[in-house]
């Protein structure tokens, strides 16, 4: 299976390595800059490359696309690849507002074809038994808390690289912590969403902190803070059941429990599961695991959020954030 990989950032990375255990063939590299595209594409055994999105979807040879692009790029691509009936993988978050969600949704719907989103919080194993357990009424979640505190003044990406483009707390890094939430939720009621966005940075231009403070109608609570503003990385998640609680250290990558703390799979490990499902999923002619529809609840809370920042201090574009 050919595929065309769009972007050569850390994901772009991430899921290269993964599509030889998946059995994608790295066939196609689009980039931004010629020089760093082919840099990319010679490292990591690419046919061809280029820097024009618009010829790799009209390329026959072409099986199916990974977006992994700047996440203001996200719905005009993914609308793009969809209309070219072309198997998609976007990486998260499928757009940068509810009515981009929903485009690109619609889009989906219409071309019929394969396509899913990157959500790896969706597809860590330890949590499997626990879903599980959930889905039987075993267990019930009570509280979920994520928290991500990185450094975020000078716009470099976590690998060192320095970015062409500004990343989002709240629709980037805040839309993991969310949708899991939702996901593991499943479906019940929002009853209200509560939150703090900041103003912009003299220095950025986007909001620095954030917090998201959402309660269910089962009187269930989800909880999500951080900050761009951190002297160090700091990235975990708890989950608090009636049964248990699960401390995630995504860093650390240990999980404890009441019976003590393991070891889970690192973030690399987990994230080509995601890589090998989309793979899965295009051969067998079937939907991905995480479908466009189901990180909608998601996209309303995050949109709630934006609504507030923008009743607060007005609607408008800022860097890596056009206005919708």
């Amino acid at each position: 299976m050919n595929i065309a990989m769009v972007g050569y950032g850390m994901m772009g990375v991430w899921h290269t390595e993964a599509l030889a255990a998946a059995g994608g063939v790295p066939y196609l590299l689009v980039g931004r800059r010629a020089e760093a595209a082919a840099e990319f594409a010679a490292r990591y055994g690419y046919r061809k490359w280029t820097t024009s999105f618009g010829e790799a979807l009209a390329d026959p040879a072409v099986d199916a696309v990974i977006l992994a692009t700047p996440s203001e790029m996200h719905e005009a691509q993914a609308i793009a690849c969809l209309e070219a009936q072309k198997p998609l993988l976007l990486e998260i978050p499928v757009a940068m507002s509810l009515a981009g969600a929903e485009r690109v949704v619609a889009a989906g719907e219409r071309a019929g074809v394969p396509w899913g989103l990157c959500h790896p919080m969706r597809f860590r194993r330890e949590r499997e038994a626990l879903r599980a357990r959930i889905a039987a009424g075993e267990e019930h979640i009570r509280h979920i808390a994520g928290r991500f505190f990185i450094k975020r003044l000078v716009n470099i990406g976590a690998t060192g690289y320095r970015r062409s483009w500004v990343d989002n707390i709240l629709w980037h890094h805040f839309c993991h912590f969310v949708d899991l939430g939702m996901f593991l939720f499943d479906a019940t009621p929002v009853r209200s969403v509560q939150s703090h966005l900041g103003a912009l940075h003299p220095a950025t231009g986007t909001p620095m902190e954030c917090t998201v403070l959402v309660e269910t109608e089962a009187d269930q609570t989800l909880l999500v803070h951080g900050s761009y503003h951190a002297q160090y990385r700091y990235y975990d998640k708890l989950i608090v059941t009636d049964r248990d609680t699960y401390a995630f250290d995504i860093l650390a990558g240990t999980l404890r429990t009441a019976d003590g703390t393991v070891a889970i799979e690192d973030e690399q490990t987990n994230c080509a599961r995601v890589t090998h499902d989309f793979i899965a999923s295009v051969r067998a002619g079937r939907m991905p695991a995480v479908t466009g529809a189901s990180v909608l609840p998601a996209m309303r809370v995050l949109q709630a959020v934006q609504d507030r920042w923008d009743t607060r201090y007005g609607a408008q574009s800022i860097p890596g954030r056009p206005r919708p």
